[in-house]
């Protein structure tokens, strides 16, 4: 079982892999710095400050910083969104260069394995010929 695997890994378009690791290497640095840009210690002292602003502020303009920060919010999640579709559409057109590939090796053994074959029946019958005369 372990030689199947051993042949399979040797299919590999290793060259094109590795041509396209760095595309999706950089996706995932870019999703990573902007999923990581905001972290919670910044999230919970904008929640402290704006509390400590409350009692002082009007309602309306209360009502208009939260909703300018959930804006922001929900933009910041639209590009995370959108640089994970971008890293997401990557790996899957390498998965599919990779499973046509595969594919192909397989039609390529399954024509390997018909020629041997025929092949070995045709040496069979020349040796019962040869063995006869």
């Amino acid at each position: 079982m372990a030689i199947g695997w051993i042949t399979l890994l040797k299919t590999v378009p290793w060259a094109d892999v590795i041509a396209t690791a760095p595309v999706v290497a950089d996706g995932a640095k870019k999703l990573w710095k902007t999923v990581g840009r905001k972290t919670q210690a910044e999230a919970a002292t904008t929640d402290q400050s704006a509390m400590t602003e409350a009692p002082e502020a009007d309602a309306a303009a209360q009502m208009q910083a939260r909703l300018l920060a959930l804006e922001s919010t929900s933009q910041d999640l639209h590009a995370q969104m959108l640089a994970s579709s971008e890293l997401i559409n990557a790996l899957a057109e390498q998965n599919t260069e990779l499973v046509k590939r595969v594919e192909a090796n397989r039609v390529r053994l399954l024509w390997l394995s018909v020629s041997v074959l025929v092949s070995s029946a045709a040496v069979a019958v020349c040796l019962v010929l040869l063995l006869r005369a």
